[in-house]
């Protein structure tokens, strides 16, 4: 073990006394050390420097979103000073941008938490640091989706807010989200600020901390009442297109929260617009930051809905709706009988144009449609929504990945006083938004609309997989696939940037004997022709991204980029043709030699 991850290991266990278990887990590892070096145990010793190297290596990253990291203790862990830190750096950027702010109370911050290990724990954490910095700190009371916190930073005109979640990573993670006083995730610029004022804090003497009873009592720490919450769900409601379509509707749904924040409000969004028949996941319904039934609680993938499936089944319900742990992604699975196990799990791609050609084309119908309609999607998502959009006259806006990208497009058009016109944004990640009232991606109001889409057209004596069928022979056969490849730790992290340095320095000729014909590097904001050189690159016309994007001759896609939230490329690959077997089996081939082409 280097000398610099021993200092740092001695720093933490002298001064890490503030949280009674990290104070713990420190003794228990330098007590294992010290046994296996009296023991002369270099297989023991190799592996605790080991563990200790990866605690320390680095500091967590605050990225453009916030922290997110294996709980304990370390700098590259997520704890009760890594949390402390990141506060007070966020404190300072809310004090800076507040030039009246002369007295306690004068700014604000929200903050929401949901179902995981330590995370109601860390949220205490945070506004005890807010509010020893002066600024009062509205709390939400119990587990809250992440949508609900960007509402209530809207609602209660606050500075800033945080959510403490990790989304749908696995049960020993947490995280950190930051978000501006419009609501949406800290943008690019204001994320390098406050970056820049946390690295210059030192964890353990830099932090001021409140007592939090006392906060309380002086009015610096608050709940969050019951009237903004019931505010929120009113705007969800008005998302609605056809309000009463559900009840009566004879639809059947079987819910799972995968015992995250999302039980309570799905459940009442069902209630209040006349989803009557729902059954609850048992074994998924309370809050459980272990995810005992589902140790990766992702509803994007088949392994975390086992459950739901298999009780769907049973029921003879119609569709399968999952949330994940913070309620701001949604998975479904619809009744098919020509599928296996007799339901058809919709990817993100596919629920989030379909939901955009029902809104577009019901608007139009019930004369709702505002003037000049905007949709947006990410630069990952499927480009069947270019072909919807077209089709409704609605201008349609690619950004990059991360919903904050979406919510400053609404951030920039109420600017305008023309926020109406953004009617829909989705990613390919099974998130979605319907309307301004946030600035992140919505599970409650999306599981709203998938009800109010199947009751629909269950009206017209179709499916939504009817319905899925008629948008590939209206537009095409579209077959999205992402292959995710884990890099853990230092080596990891160095050889994910060994593969995207070599791509970008030498673009393959041909993938799956297709050619290349189109290369984009959204790192150097380029965008390349192979088939007119003599152009010259153009511009991406976005913000710089660790992004590359490949484009074949048959207008196949390949994007890869490394995941911002976890140790992990992600792969993204689309192919296009006459019916879902021939794009399939075109992707096959691309997908396998792309894979031996980058050496994984």
């Amino acid at each position: 073990m280097n000398k610099a991850i021993t200092e740092k290991f001695e720093y933490w266990l002298k001064n890490a006394s503030g949280d009674a278990d990290l104070a713990n887990e420190l003794r228990k590892i330098a007590k294992k050390l010290e046994e296996a070096k009296k023991n002369n145990d270099s297989e023991a010793r190799k592996k605790i420097e080991a563990d200790l190297d990866d605690r320390f290596y680095c500091e967590l990253e605050f990225g453009t979103g916030g922290l997110r990291g294996i709980i304990g203790a370390g700098t590259n862990r997520i704890n009760h000073y890594t949390v402390a830190r990141a506060t007070q750096g966020l404190a300072d950027f809310v004090k800076s941008r507040n030039p009246s702010f002369n007295k306690p109370g004068t700014a604000s911050v929200a903050v929401a938490f949901d179902s995981r290990h330590k995370s109601s724990y860390f949220a205490r954490v945070a506004a005890q640091v807010l509010a020893a910095n002066g600024i009062k700190c509205h709390v939400y009371k119990d587990i809250t989706p992440t949508p609900m916190l960007s509402f209530a930073v809207r609602r209660l005109k606050c500075s800033a807010g945080i959510v403490i979640t990790a989304s749908h990573n696995p049960s020993q993670y947490n995280g950190y989200k930051a978000y501006g006083s419009d609501g949406c995730q800290l943008n690019l610029s204001d994320s390098e600020v406050i970056i820049n004022r946390i690295n210059k804090l030192d964890l353990f003497n830099d932090v001021e901390l409140a007592d939090f009873d006392e906060a309380y009592e002086k009015g610096l720490i608050t709940g969050i009442d019951s009237d903004v919450i019931d505010d929120y769900f009113k705007s969800v409601k008005a998302r609605s297109i056809h309000r009463n379509i559900c009840g009566g509707s004879g639809l059947k749904v079987v819910f799972t929260p995968l015992n995250g924040a999302g039980n309570k409000p799905v459940r009442r969004i069902f209630k209040e617009t006349g989803v009557a028949d729902v059954v609850i996941v048992p074994e998924q319904e309370r809050p459980d930051g272990s995810f005992p039934t589902c140790p990766y609680p992702n509803p994007e993938f088949k392994e975390a809905l086992e459950l739901g499936l298999k009780l769907a089944k049973e029921e003879n319900a119609d569709l399968l709706i999952a949330t994940d742990p913070d309620c701001d992604r949604v998975g479904l699975a619809v009744r098919d009988e020509s599928a296996v196990g007799g339901f058809a799990l919709f990817s993100g791609n596919e629920v989030g144009a379909m939901m955009l050609e029902y809104i577009c084309r019901e608007r139009r119908v019930s004369e709702s449609m505002p003037l000049n309609p905007i949709a947006v999607k990410t630069i990952v998502t499927t480009d069947i929504a270019a072909k919807i959009a077209e089709k409704y006259n609605v201008q349609l806006f690619d950004v990059l990945t991360g919903f904050k990208f979406i919510g400053e497009i609404i951030g920039n058009l109420e600017k305008k006083g023309e926020q109406d016109r953004f009617i829909f944004g989705f990613e390919e990640s099974i998130g979605y938004l319907a309307g301004s009232y946030v600035r992140d991606k919505d599970a409650v109001c999306a599981s709203m609309l998938i009800c109010e889409m199947a009751a629909f057209y269950r009206r017209t004596g179709k499916t939504l997989v009817d319905a899925r069928e008629q948008m590939y022979k209206d537009y095409g056969y579209y077959y999205h696939d992402t292959q995710n490849i884990r890099f853990e730790g230092q080596a990891g992290a160095a050889q994910m940037k060994k593969i995207m340095d070599n791509l970008r320095r030498s673009c393959p000729k041909q993938v799956g004997k297709i050619e290349v014909v189109g290369f984009s590097d959204y790192l150097n904001k380029t965008v390349v022709d192979f088939r007119n050189p003599r152009t010259g690159p153009k511009s991406t016309g976005l913000p710089k991204s660790n992004v590359l994007k490949l484009v074949l001759e048959d207008d196949s896609v390949i994007i890869v980029r490394p995941s911002g939230t976890e140790p992990k490329l992600k792969i993204y690959y689309t192919s296009i043709g006459l019916s879902m077997s021939e794009s399939v089996n075109v992707q096959k081939r691309v997908k396998e030699d792309f894979t031996r082409l980058i050496g994984v």
